[in-house]
């Protein structure tokens, strides 16, 4: 599954990023990475951004963005 199909207040572990390198970089330099847990805090009504937490930090993708990051469900550890 990916980051896009996530629901608001769900959790899971990314698998891989398959985006272009470019994107890749950019989604690296902000934590998103292999292994990392991220939680979605919401997403917009239209579906166009999706806003994630990740450790501490709050982050804010398009929904074109999201459907590059596989991910496993998991369960939050609020």
């Amino acid at each position: 599954m990916t980051l896009s199909e996530l629901k608001k207040g769900e959790c899971g572990e990314i698998v891989k990023v398959s985006a272009n390198q470019v994107l890749k970089s950019r989604l690296n330099s902000f934590g998103i990475t292999k292994g990392a847990k991220i939680y979605v805090i919401e997403q917009t009504m239209s579906k166009n951004t999706i806003e994630i937490r990740l450790n501490s930090t709050k982050i804010a993708l398009r929904t074109n963005e999201a459907k590059t990051i596989e991910i496993e469900r998991r369960e939050c550890e609020i």
